[in-house]
């Protein structure tokens, strides 16, 4: 019997997220695994305008509350573009969890490869803010 693949959950993003995130992708000098994998997570994402995107899908810039379903550990992170990261709670869109974490809504997961080969199952448990559903669609 062949062994079922597990399904990829469904992401949604913002028209003017995919511009931004393509004028990134494009200016990189290197275009390695984490370039990669988001411009997988691009390919697959549902786009849709500013002011339809719901509250509890994860944005660029949006503050986020998950939890390590092995380890019960909860993060609160802030998806950011790479020069806005390095502060606490700052998640790089390229960091391999920040681009898995773009366009999930409340309740879905991810499993994310964390170090020493183990594998972290992350739940997202709520979207505390994002820029959309605040009005701040100018916010970089």
């Amino acid at each position: 019997m062949p062994k079922l693949k597990k399904a990829t959950p469904a992401i949604t993003i913002t028209r003017l997220d995919l511009q931004r995130l393509e004028r990134l992708l494009d200016g990189l000098e290197e275009f390695g695994p984490a370039a990669e994998a988001l411009e997988k997570e691009l390919a697959r994402a549902k786009v849709v305008p500013l002011n339809k995107v719901p509250a509890g899908v994860v944005t660029m810039n949006s503050r986020v509350h998950c939890r390590d379903e092995n380890s019960g550990k909860e993060y609160h992170l802030t998806l950011v573009y790479p020069e806005e990261a390095g502060g606490e709670g700052t998640v790089s869109i390229l960091a391999p969890v920040g681009s898995a974490l773009l366009g999930l809504s409340v309740g879905q997961h991810i499993d994310w490869p964390a170090p020493g080969g183990k594998t972290m199952r992350l739940i997202l448990l709520e979207v505390e803010y994002q820029p959309e559903a605040a009005g701040a669609y100018q916010q970089q």
